[in-house]
């Protein structure tokens, strides 16, 4: 690795985005689905599992960005170069993790019941399929889909401000702080009958999830951020459908007070923006999405089936207010729901076309490779993939979305690991973390551990 100078810090307002991405790629499973189901079911009592997930997410994505901004690479070509198996792994856990299409047979459902179609597959095909074609066709994906995640966002996350500050109640209001203190009805931490997987798959989707939060190392490196300046930039890679010569290597930078100074600025800007969009701005989002789904939801009936109850959140908020507000609620969903969908295939595609690309030039770095085919055949695999599952009717969106996030946490536990050993080999002691936040994120790691045992357990 060649070495250059730390670059100065930009801009506090010109470093937001990459977290929007992230915090957009967890709305359409733990944000909009699972905590809220688990709130229609069983009450507030289980928001601490929320905050706490999310709170996990926010130290494992540093760690992940950490390196990102030292190295000037993505943590997949580090590890790569420590463990020259470690890219088949990322491709095969993240296929199997998120291939399975649960989030747009959701967004499907959803328009489905607004259109009055009942077999709402054929609308899951041409979600996976639009995307596709989305993806195929626009020549700026990052910057469009940031465009899109950003829009979504600061105006769903007001509207649903105004939903609950008009339908919750004083209690409502009561509950959701007792639940931060792990205070449900009747039970503490966790409520009889609870399903332990579904908590776990909350849990683990509390954010992003599986593979997906090691994505965060290439949207630093292709933003620019830190020692990514320096990188050739994939993101225009993936859309040039050419032959070329691929540099997947960063930069190091020689250790002096200056360089040093530059990255505790990077540093402290990017944990900022970090915190404020991701740990903020999304428990904000899952604190509405739960409270609005309790004060409309608990305790009626059928809850338990699949989206039944945001479906009948959609007509109560209709009956409360009006029934246009009620659809443009479900709208929402749908939308928020369709645009992950649209970012998780994105950011699949590149984590599996990238480590598929180390794989190549293991043994010939000099090799050229068309990275925008290897992109494509990932993003097209696994959109066949859902197809075939849809055609062969597994199409309940809960189950899918379940499926996945118990592969999700495993892999989750897996790259934890690898990230940290990761950065404790390679990056300069200087820019490496305390020992206040190697416990916690060793704590995190036996957390993940324990999940990943107790799921096992159940399943055996």
């Amino acid at each position: 690795m060649t070495t250059k100078s730390f670059p100065q810090p930009i801009s506090f307002i010109k470093m937001l985005g990459p977290s929007f991405i992230i915090l957009a790629l967890g709305l359409g499973s733990g944000e909009v689905i699972l905590w809220p189901y688990l709130a229609a079911n069983y009450g507030l009592g289980i928001i601490w599992g929320a905050l706490l997930g999310l709170t996990c997410q926010y130290f494992i994505n540093m760690e992940i960005e950490r390196y990102a901004l030292v190295k000037g690479e993505s943590v997949f070509s580090g590890l790569a170069r420590l463990w020259h198996w470690v890219p088949y792994w990322f491709i095969l856990s993240t296929f199997i993790g998120w291939a399975l299409p649960g989030i747009a047979a959701a967004s499907a459902q959803i328009f489905g019941h607004l259109l009055g179609i009942q077999n709402f597959r054929w609308l899951a095909i041409g979600i996976l399929l639009l995307i596709g074609a989305v993806l195929t066709f626009n020549q700026s994906v990052y910057k469009t889909l940031e465009k899109i995640t950003k829009t979504i966002l600061l105006v769903g996350i007001p509207c649903l401000l105004i939903l609950v500050i008009f339908l919750a109640k004083p209690t409502d209001w009561s509950a959701l702080f007792q639940g931060l203190l792990g205070y449900g009805h009747n039970y503490r931490w966790l409520p009889s009958g609870v399903s332990l997987i579904t908590f776990l798959a909350a849990f683990a989707y509390a954010g992003a999830g599986g593979n997906l939060n090691l994505s965060q190392s290439i949207y630093i490196k292709d933003k620019g951020y830190g020692m990514g300046r320096y990188a050739q930039k994939l993101s225009g890679l993936f859309n040039i459908n050419q032959t070329q010569t691929i540099n997947l290597s960063g930069t190091d930078f020689v250790v002096n007070q200056t360089n040093l100074r530059r990255f505790r600025q990077w540093w402290k800007r990017i944990s900022l923006e970090h915190l404020l969009v991701f740990w903020l701005l999304g428990f904000l989002s899952m604190a509405l999405l739960m409270i609005l789904s309790y004060s409309t939801t608990y305790g009626l009936s059928g809850n338990l089936s699949g989206l039944n109850f945001i479906l009948a959140e959609g007509r109560l908020i209709g009956q409360a207010t009006a029934p246009l507000v009620g659809s443009a609620f479900l709208v929402l969903l749908g939308l928020m729901l369709a645009q992950t969908q649209l970012g998780v295939l994105d950011s699949t595609s590149r984590i599996m076309s990238e480590n598929a690309a180390l794989l190549k030039l293991q043994n010939n770095p000099d090799k050229q490779l068309n990275l925008s085919k290897i992109y494509y055949r990932f993003l097209w695999g696994q959109i066949v993939f859902g197809i075939s599952l849809f055609l062969l009717n597994f199409y309940e969106p809960k189950q899918l979305i379940v499926a996945g996030a118990i592969v999700n946490a495993l892999a989750m536990f897996v790259h934890i690991a690898l990230v940290n050993i990761g950065n404790w080999k390679t990056l300069p002691p200087a820019t490496q973390p305390g020992w206040p936040r190697r416990i916690i994120v060793l704590v995190i790691f036996l957390l993940f551990a324990a999940f990943g045992f107790i799921t096992l357990k159940s399943y055996l």
